[in-house]
């Protein structure tokens, strides 16, 4: 039973008086789950580091090993194969071995997937190191979303989900600001070298300093009470197979399938649009600072997008109803990126660009919350691991899409920056539709 306290700190936190007293209400039942929360931030960060800076190298490497651009693209083939294979692999395994196990697992191996590039000496090299790393490294989401789950209320989980995906973005800024550096200091091999040690830092804390809420030593008897005030089915081993029947999975996998290639289409493609668009050429100024401003702009919608449906919840709102009307506030501005492709004016674009992956950021942060909010924790793994997996091999697809587009187009960016908005508008129907509005029994 769920002691009496929490029943007085849950309706403390919803009573109108502003998101900075619902704050300071929130942090003063404990903080040990914003130390949770800053592990797998740091953790998603490292991810998208070790997962960027081929991009960065790419120049230096293709030279010394005469890549070919086919060579490139199946280098990054073979990521996505593995990545897409080790969401749904690690998702279901995330929830049958304990988050901490497995990620502590993933880290290790991708770190060391990391390091055997510099010892690579061939494409085909690359290709299996990439694999492996693609394979590895898909632990990160679904063990960021279990611990999101396992350590925060419903009220604060679009906030915490933001703020751990901001690492996205933090990774993406701080990769072509550091690998240079090193390039310069000491080659391209010990830069691969550096990123893995970073990942054996990381191990460090995440072994000594992640448990499960209520295995934590020093965790406050009031923090543990407040994050558990949702009542939760008895966990049960749920066949794989069950799971797939479950409405809630379908509901998440297509909706997010829809969105989530399109930060892989910003990813991909948004530099050799600007390079097109705007004749930015190769200069690290002209091309760096449009996409500093665009990726600091995702980083305020990651965290702002939370923010806002966990304030709508705290005035009273139905979680699932709060993520809903946040993510079609959120699909309304992202209209405004159809204006990239048709002005002539490079700021304009960059500001339509960033509202769009800053609205982006925020739906994301919406959507995965919005699947905690009705899937019970002990199958959370699995159920975004699957999504995570259907996007992925949508992500595979949308590549080939994109180019067959410009080709057929004569690299006209048009029509995909106005494929965008719709993307959105198709994934909430279909989720206004088909998520479930409570957490469902196993039999549901």
């Amino acid at each position: 039973m769920i002691p009496s306290q929490s029943s007085r700190i849950a309706p403390s936190l919803s009573v109108a008086g502003g998101i900075g007293d619902k704050i300071r209400g929130a942090m003063a039942v404990g903080k040990t789950r914003w130390g949770m929360l800053a592990l797998v931030f740091f953790a998603t960060t490292l991810n998208y580091i070790d997962r960027a800076a081929l991009g960065v190298m790419q120049p230096i490497l293709a030279k010394e090993m005469n890549w070919t651009a086919m060579d490139y693209a199946n280098i990054n083939f073979w990521f996505q194969v593995g990545y897409a294979v080790g969401f749904v692999l690690q998702g279901r395994l995330i929830d049958r071995v304990g988050v901490k196990r497995v990620f502590f697992f993933a880290v290790l191996l991708w770190s060391l997937a990391t390091g055997a590039h510099g010892l690579a000496t061939s494409a085909a090299g690359f290709m299996v190191c990439r694999f492996i790393l693609g394979l590895t490294e898909a632990a990160n989401y679904p063990a960021c979303v279990k611990t999101t789950r396992l350590w925060f209320p419903a009220g604060e989980r679009a906030v915490a989900t933001g703020i751990f995906n901001a690492g996205t973005n933090v990774g993406a800024m701080f990769t072509p600001m550091l690998l240079p550096l090193i390039l310069h200091a000491w080659g391209w091999q010990a830069a691969f070298l550096c990123m893995a040690a970073l990942g054996g830092v990381w191990l460090l804390f995440w072994g000594l300093k992640y448990f499960n809420p209520e295995d934590h030593p020093r965790v406050k008897a009031s923090e543990l009470a407040y994050i558990q005030q949702q009542v939760e089915p008895e966990p049960t081993r749920v066949p794989f197979s069950r799971i797939l029947r479950m409405r809630g999975t379908w509901a998440f996998a297509i909706a997010y399938s829809l969105t989530a290639p399109v930060f892989w289409f910003y990813l991909y493609w948004l530099p050799p649009f600007l390079n097109q668009q705007y004749n930015l050429g190769i200069n690290v100024t002209q091309m760096g600072i449009p996409l500093i401003i665009i990726y600091l702009t995702a980083d305020f919608g990651s965290v702002g997008g939370g923010i806002l449906s966990s304030f709508l919840i705290g005035r009273g709102m139905n979680p699932i109803k709060a993520r809903l009307l946040s993510m079609f506030l959120f699909a309304c501005c992202i209209i405004g990126v159809i204006m990239a492709a048709g002005t002539a004016n490079l700021w304009l674009a960059v500001f339509a660009i960033s509202l769009g992956i800053g609205a982006h950021q925020a739906w994301t942060a919406n959507i995965w919350s919005l699947v905690m909010d009705y899937t019970p924790k002990h199958m959370m793994s699995t159920v975004f691991g699957f999504g995570g997996m259907c996007a992925a091999i949508g992500g595979m697809f949308m590549t080939q899409i994109v180019g067959h587009i410009l080709t057929a187009t004569n690299n006209n960016y048009t029509l995909l920056f106005t494929l965008i908005p719709a993307m959105y508008f198709i994934a909430l129907t279909w989720m206004y539709f088909m998520a479930p509005r409570k957490i469902p029994h196993v039999e549901d």
